[in-house]
């Protein structure tokens, strides 16, 4: 008789570009898990990160160190991280045998911010592939700082990276605009925040770049761009304060209901907490609204009121 199949673990794998705050949400988020009653791994993939704020159950540095590959090979700092990050996919039974003993646990994967690992490299992708494999179902967290939505241009480059990591690393994803609190330090939204998190018509960006006069010249490719973008439909974000226990519980509700965990018997769920878990545009709209109000002074309100309309 066939044994029972092996109940399957859940996590996150954090990525995001340099600064983003991918080891600042892994302290946080592991805090608040424990304060639910998980038991939470935090794995470190990264071989730059040192002094690690958090307690890190398996550590990429004991296998490969950035510092040792670029001495030894004389490679910089990027093509220092491609090699740890083949080295690591050359030598994943090492990874397996660290992971399965903590079976069980809550996983929380602390990854290189190196952008060309997740929109073009196949090394990171291809370790994410191999731990679905043993059964690890993970969703991918890309967090974003909120302060590129003062800057139309650069709101669309991201939305671009974002658009092309999602279409490479192949897990459930879901996009965060991080460091919330701090937005109103970098200036005025041009629209209301869930113009970005929802990413709304993106014409009225084009017509607010339009203004700018080295902007007006690159209004055919900025179109091209933008189509590109709404032809896929797949970017939004969720607004994250990681030091906002409401804040942390909405990312949490997106990324459990994106990898199952909502629908496992893990936890005792009532139909009540499943149901909210499937929550859709509507609470996410809601919730936008009030953190707007939280976190922007009315002096930082945005200075146009089209996307009121939408």
């Amino acid at each position: 008789m066939a044994g029972a199949a092996p109940t399957p673990a859940f996590g996150q794998v954090v990525i995001g570009p340099p600064g983003s705050g991918k080891t600042t949400y892994c302290l946080g988020m592991s805090e608040f898990l424990r304060a639910l009653g998980r038991r939470v791994a935090v794995v470190n993939l990264d071989p730059a990160n040192e002094g690690l704020p958090y307690e890190c159950a398996v550590d990429v540095g004991e296998l490969v160190g950035l510092g040792d590959v670029m001495d030894a090979l004389q490679l910089g700092p990027n093509g220092g991280l491609l090699y740890c990050m083949e080295y690591l996919e050359a030598n994943l039974d090492w990874l397996r045998a660290k992971l399965s003993p903590l079976r069980g646990h809550y996983f929380l994967f602390d990854c290189p911010g190196q952008v060309e690992l997740c929109t073009h490299h196949g090394a990171l992708r291809n370790i994410f592939s191999q731990m679905a494999r043993w059964d690890l179902r993970l969703t991918a967290v890309h967090l974003v700082d909120s302060h590129y939505c003062t800057d139309p241009a650069k709101f669309i480059s991201v939305l671009c990276t974002s658009l092309a990591t999602m279409l490479h690393v192949e897990l459930p994803h879901v996009n965060l605009l991080s460091k919330l609190d701090l937005i109103e330090h970098y200036g005025r939204l041009a629209f209301n925040l869930d113009y970005y998190t929802e990413v709304l018509d993106l014409s009225y960006l084009l017509d607010h770049l339009a203004s700018d006069p080295f902007f007006r010249h690159y209004r055919q490719l900025n179109e091209k761009l933008v189509q590109l973008i709404e032809d896929y439909s797949l970017v939004s974000f969720i607004p994250l304060n990681i030091q906002d226990k409401e804040s942390i519980q909405r990312v949490l509700q997106a990324v459990d209901k994106a990898n199952g965990y909502c629908f496992g018997v893990q936890e005792q769920r009532s139909l009540e907490a499943m149901m909210s878990a499937a929550m859709g545009a509507d609470f996410h709209f809601s919730s936008t609204l009030g953190i707007q109000e939280k976190y922007l002074t009315p002096s930082d309100q945005p200075v146009q009121q089209e996307a009121r309309q939408l």
